[in-house]
């Protein structure tokens, strides 16, 4: 009975060793697939950038369509950029934490409403707000790309959001935070994605 026990505990160990060696393994996959997610950050923060000078230039309301529209196309601009450079661009149709990575895009936009309904109280809310959806968002990539860095990268979009709401700030200081925070950060993954490459080769 007690070797049966033992036998059983030993399965049930190996079986939890199988799973995290999976998990790496499909983590891996979507570090290398997508250059550490960094291109997609450096698209995104474009889009804040350029959002942010419509707003300037022409009027809030139009800087907000600016982001809603750009921000369709941050995957696949992101996707192109990313095959023209050499990554694949897609995970593996088989790794589990692509439906992870497609859920939490459906809980942003199922979110961008309410940055919206801010937006027609004051335009500048609907920044600040999308800042705060998206910072929650990048906290779940520190699941999906295995890298506790996207933990750090998240609290600083959400921290700004609430920075920028407590100085009152305006829709293009909003728009031109988010845009500076993600090409930043996009840029110190994309360092850290080419390290590994060049220490891996």
């Amino acid at each position: 009975m007690a070797a049966h026990k033992k036998k059983n505990s030993i399965t049930q160990n190996n079986q939890r060793i199988l799973e995290m060696d999976n998990l790496h393994k499909a983590q891996e996959d979507m570090r290398n697939s997508y250059g550490y997610g960094s291109i997609g950050a450096l698209v995104s923060g474009t889009v804040w950038i350029t959002a942010g000078l419509v707003v300037d230039f022409y009027s809030p309301q139009k800087g907000i369509w600016a982001l809603l529209i750009g921000g369709v196309l941050i995957f696949p601009v992101s996707s192109l950029i990313e095959r023209l450079i050499g990554l694949k661009g897609a995970h593996d149709k088989n790794n589990p934490l692509g439906k992870l990575g497609m859920e939490g895009t459906i809980w942003m936009i199922m979110c961008i409403p309410l940055a919206y309904g801010l937006s027609l109280i004051k335009s500048e809310w609907f920044f600040q707000g999308m800042l705060m959806i998206i910072g929650g968002r990048y906290l779940t990539f520190a699941s999906i790309f295995g890298m506790r860095f996207y933990w750090v990268f998240g609290a600083a979009l959400g921290l700004s959001a609430y920075v920028l709401f407590k100085l009152q700030a305006r829709d293009f200081t909003s728009a031109l935070t988010g845009g500076l925070i993600e090409i930043v950060f996009g840029i110190v993954l994309y360092a850290l994605f080419r390290s590994h490459v060049k220490n891996n080769s």
